[in-house]
């Protein structure tokens, strides 16, 4: 049996309990203690958390899955696709809405008397509750030319948009260029089918289908805003909203906050523009 000092390799010298020291540069780092070893773990847990709130929101926002589509929020594929399908729609709403604004206006205030206003625009409403098919006898220009009128500079800027823009840029804003073409179109031809709903005679099929189905002014539907005092019912374009405008009494509440400010009465002048002509 080899003594004990030989079985050692050459160099190398006993340690305690017979273990071997480490390699040089490698010395064993001596064990923190308790107390330091805690507030290191803490202070590095700290550090880690300190970092996941500052990158996380911008991390989150910054992630998306393939494909380029976010995951939620307006830029969501599907709720892209419901903006596309529902901005005609809505455009198609807010020309009812703005038909029975103005309607509403030229037939509940001022006076035939006003100038330029009056004979322009007030005098033609004035006449309509004396003569409601007058309009049926008014040829196309004569019909549509204001409207026609004032759309041309939103479709002139539509059209630009379209040849101008690239494809991409065109993807973007389509459901806003949708919702804005619904709103011209329809402004557009809201007298000519004001128009439709008083002629009783002649009209074309497609015409009646739109009617009867309420997609346009149905004839029976603009009948209650003539009865007089013609208060009520004043959305020509489509009327989808009349319905609801009247049942929280909308030109009502209007009327009589106009009325506590101002002092005039609504309506007061057709009433004696009609006595007159009577």
């Amino acid at each position: 049996m080899l003594p004990r000092a030989a079985a050692l390799a050459p160099g190398a010298s006993p340690g305690l309990g017979g273990r071997s020291p480490p390699p040089a540069g490698l010395e064993e780092e001596e064990p923190l203690p308790r107390g330091r070893a805690m507030a290191s773990g803490g202070a590095a847990a700290e550090s880690v958390q300190r970092r996941a709130e500052a990158s996380g929101p911008q991390a989150e926002a910054a992630e998306e899955p393939e494909g380029g589509s976010r995951r939620w929020g307006a830029q969501h594929a599907g709720a892209r696709e419901l903006a596309e399908l529902y901005s005609p729609v809505a455009g198609v709403i807010t020309a009812d809405f703005l038909s029975g604004l103005f309607h509403w206006g030229a037939d509940t205030w001022g006076s035939v008397e006003l100038p330029i206003v009056g004979k322009a625009f007030i005098r033609p409403f004035r006449e309509h509750h004396i003569d409601p098919t007058a309009i049926t006898r008014h040829d196309f220009i004569e019909t549509n030319g204001d409207n026609c009128f004032m759309t041309l500079v939103p479709l002139a800027n539509m059209a630009y948009k379209f040849v101008s823009f690239s494809p991409e840029a065109l993807c973007e804003t389509c459901p806003w260029e949708c919702y804005v073409f619904a709103l011209i179109i329809f402004i557009t031809m809201t007298n000519q089918i004001h128009k439709w709903s008083h002629t009783y005679f002649g009209l074309p099929r497609w015409v009646i289908f739109l009617q009867d189905w309420h997609v346009i002014l149905p004839r029976k539907h603009h009948r209650i805003h003539h009865v007089s005092p013609h208060e009520t019912y004043f959305c020509i374009t489509t009327g989808w909203l009349n319905y609801p405008l009247e049942k929280i009494r909308f030109w009502r509440c209007l009327e009589n906050i106009i009325q506590g400010v101002t002092g005039e009465k609504p309506r007061a002048d057709d009433m004696k523009w009609a006595q007159k002509i009577k």
